[in-house]
């Protein structure tokens, strides 16, 4: 048993390390940087004027990874897309733990005077908060593969011409506005809900809110993304991932199926050898 996980653990970091290879490193730097600089900016909020709509600054980076995230599972898979979703959850909690012990660290930051007031109200805005870091890594976890496998199977229904803008596009919106609703509403109940006394109604029309406002970012800017999968495309980019790793959900089978196709694999080579003999005996 224990050599089994030790050897799925062993093999899938080879596969991290064959994606982090083959997915450029651009798009996996905007990728961390738009994670990190969502979570900074959701303690932000933004005044609404009216007591049951809640929105916060975080859109304005939330955007940047539900598109590149659409780019790499157009290009990668699914899967692909979601092990790199884990891996800036990964960097973006190294983050805020560094962020914290910053924040305890006796000082002054730059500008406020030596004001301790001030120092103290910093230390807490850039320190974090429990709640807050388990709501968010939750919430962008959860959406991200929820986005992931859907802008897959959304991608299956064009069979035509799936490499089109139209079908990027669809795939993406469809895929961006579900899965940012449930980052903001996961978000919201977990958080808000729980810690900032929101009342549910609040929180489903914040997370339509917000939802809204990612979802007019990624219009905007989606023919860039489309135009750099296309520019991966054309130079064959990640090829190697894609001949070693690529898994389509219809080849996706049990562990007890793919055993049970080994098992008869043996068993029909086994019987070949046996006839093979038999008419090798026969000849002589």
């Amino acid at each position: 048993m224990m050599q089994k996980i030790l050897t799925k653990t062993k093999n899938l970091l080879i596969e991290v390390d064959c994606l982090v290879n083959n997915v450029p490193s651009i798009w996996v730097a905007f990728f961390f940087i738009s994670v990190v600089g969502m979570n900074l900016l959701a303690n932000k909020s933004i005044d609404m004027k009216v007591d049951w709509l809640g929105l916060d600054s975080a859109f304005l980076f939330s955007w940047l990874s539900f598109l590149t995230m659409d780019v790499i599972t157009k290009r990668f898979g699914p899967r692909a897309s979601s092990i790199i979703s884990v891996l800036a959850l990964i960097g973006n909690l190294v983050f805020a733990f560094v962020l914290f012990i910053a924040s305890v660290i006796p000082g002054t930051w730059s500008g406020t005077n030596g004001d301790e007031a001030i120092d103290k109200i910093f230390d807490e805005q850039y320190g974090g908060t429990w709640f807050i870091i388990v709501g968010s890594s939750a919430a962008f976890l959860s959406s991200a593969i929820i986005n992931n496998f859907l802008n897959w199977l959304i991608g299956q229904c064009f069979k035509g011409d799936p490499d089109s803008f139209c079908a990027f596009a669809l795939r993406s919106y469809v895929s961006t506005a579900i899965g940012q609703f449930f980052d903001n509403f996961v978000f919201a109940i977990i958080v808000s809900y729980h810690f900032f006394d929101w009342s549910f109604a609040k929180v489903i029309s914040a997370s339509f809110l917000k939802m809204l406002a990612e979802l007019i970012f990624e219009i905007i800017f989606s023919p860039i993304g489309y135009i750099y999968l296309r520019y991966m495309e054309k130079k064959q980019i990640g090829k190697e991932y894609l001949d070693l790793y690529q898994i389509e959900l219809k080849d996706m089978t049990t562990e007890e199926a793919k055993q049970n196709n080994d098992e008869l694999a043996a068993k029909l080579n086994e019987n070949n050898k046996n006839d093979n003999n038999e008419n090798s005996n026969n000849l002589e």
